[in-house]
């Protein structure tokens, strides 16, 4: 049993269990928290999956785990690890069943003051217009044909049907469509399942949510950002829903047999994979790709769904209602980058699971808006708890692979948070905190009670310390769009 004292302690958040830990380890597993979320992270089998991953073929540099880390299929969720493309693999589990789950964030310049006013007719007209629930058909319903181009296209998709701004493009995670995307590579399942769902949030932790800036820490960077003290921000959480699950499912069931084929080994089964330059892994990456395009799609479709609310509710009662959008990340995706191991630059698949990106100023990869300041991270605090815009550093680079967290991180399962809480109390409590809620399900809001998660600010802080992010803005919530 993996123990606080196995750990050696690299600096003030920054933990290390070297790789003779285990004989099996090529490399350490590492991981990034103040003492007390090192022992939160012990509760459970997280840190047990963390040092798995750091026995698999072609990893490179160390496993690593963001502060928000817990247990989650095969790898942790706040997970990431890079892999060399000769003799490296891709694992499923290494990306998680929702592809491309991620956070949009748009902005506005009204004052959330003028806004309250009018807080429970927009949070009613959202929860009308923003289809959301497990299994709900989406605003825009597909043919297999123009589902099709979205899976290759992505939010290109979008903005040929006017459904996107080109900024909206320029501001999301490699322009809202990954290279190698090939819809043949879907399951059939995927696609049936995918089909209706487009512009739909889903449930579990996906919502959407409407925020007022409440601190800015470097009012510089969110200037250029968009984001000004006391003004309105919209969250937009969510990634690719069934169709996401079903290529993960049907790949995880499809992988079976492999290591023994490619005569390689994994600790764990919840952790089959594929060479990269396998049939199979190549399949599994272009399937991938298309259900991430899926997600940046489905983001862009709900964001256009949400400006259109905001002008149906606000046009003639408030000024400047409208919203920009700040910025669009992925944290459940693996992805090709040059990294910089050992001293040696080289191209690496890297997975990131319940991780963003966080790419320092002058990174070729950020759109030239941001490519003085470094690239927009968005950290979604737990239901009813604050949020917050940070941005990429340089030392991110050197630490984990351009990486930060990706929210609080589960403290408590779903199943025990139901027995431990009920919705109505959850919905009450936030009522007291002059959160407006709309759910459609009293169960959902238990599953997802603030008390399941950790502290995001702890979290926050936590990376900020390691020094591979910097504080922009701390956003709290004013009303709460759920499943």
């Amino acid at each position: 049993m993996v123990t606080k004292r196995d750990f050696r302690r690299i600096d003030a958040c920054l933990w290390e269990l070297p790789a003779d830990y285990d004989p099996r380890m090529r490399v350490p597993a590492r991981l990034i928290a103040d003492e007390r979320l090192l022992e939160a992270a012990l509760a459970d089998e997280a840190i047990r999956q963390l040092i798995n991953v750091a026995m698999l073929p072609g990893i490179v540099g160390q496993a690593l785990a963001m502060p928000d880390i817990h247990q989650g299929y095969g790898f942790p969720i706040g997970g990431v690890a890079a892999f060399r493309l000769e003799g490296g693999i891709v694992s499923p589990g290494g990306v998680g069943y929702d592809i491309n789950c991620g956070v949009r964030l748009l902005a506005g310049a009204m004052d959330a003051e003028a806004l309250r006013p009018h807080l429970d007719e927009l949070a009613t007209a959202l929860y009308a217009n923003c289809p959301s629930g497990l299994g709900k058909k989406g605003l825009h319903p597909l043919s297999y044909r123009a589902l099709n181009a979205v899976l290759e296209e992505g939010a290109e998709w979008a903005l040929r049907h006017g459904l996107a701004e080109r900024d909206d493009l320029l501001r999301t995670e490699s322009g809202g469509r990954l290279p190698g995307a090939r819809a043949d590579a879907v399951p059939d399942r995927a696609k049936e399942r995918g089909r209706p769902q487009l512009g739909s949030l889903g449930a579990g932790n996906h919502f959407l949510e409407v925020d007022v800036v409440e601190r800015l820490f470097d009012a510089e960077v969110a200037g250029r950002f968009g984001l000004r003290e006391g003004g309105v921000a919209v969250q937009i959480h969510c990634g690719s829903r069934g169709l996401g699950h079903e290529v993960c499912a049907q790949f995880i069931r499809r992988l079976q047999g492999l290591p023994q084929r490619y005569g390689f080994s994994i600790p764990d089964r919840e952790l089959i994979a594929a060479p990269i330059e396998s049939p199979e892994g190549r399949d599994y990456l272009a399937a991938m790709a298309a259900a991430a395009n899926y997600a940046f799609a489905n983001r862009q479709v709900l964001a256009h769904c949400v400006r259109r609310t905001f002008e149906q509710v606000l046009a003639g009662k408030v000024r400047r209602w409208e919203l920009h959008q700040v910025y669009d990340v992925a944290h459940n995706i693996a992805k090709v980058e040059r990294h910089t191991v050992g001293g040696r630059t080289m191209e690496v698949i890297v997975h990131r699971k319940g991780a963003t990106r966080a790419f320092p100023p002058g990174h070729p990869d950020l759109p030239e808006a941001y490519r003085a300041t470094g690239q927009p991270v968005l950290v979604p605090g737990s239901m009813g708890t604050a949020s917050w815009v940070l941005v990429g550093t340089p030392r991110a680079m050197e630490v984990s692979f351009g990486s930060s967290c990706h929210g609080a991180g589960r403290t408590m399962s779903r199943r025990k948070a139901k027995r431990r809480m009920r919705g109505e109390q959850v919905r009450q409590a936030l009522k007291r905190e002059g959160i407006v809620v709309r759910a459609g399900s009293m169960r959902g809001l238990a599953e997802e009670a603030p008390a399941a998660y950790k502290a995001v600010d702890e979290v926050v802080e936590a990376v900020v310390r390691a020094g591979i992010a910097r504080k922009v803005a701390r956003l709290r919530p004013l009303a709460v769009i759920k499943g």
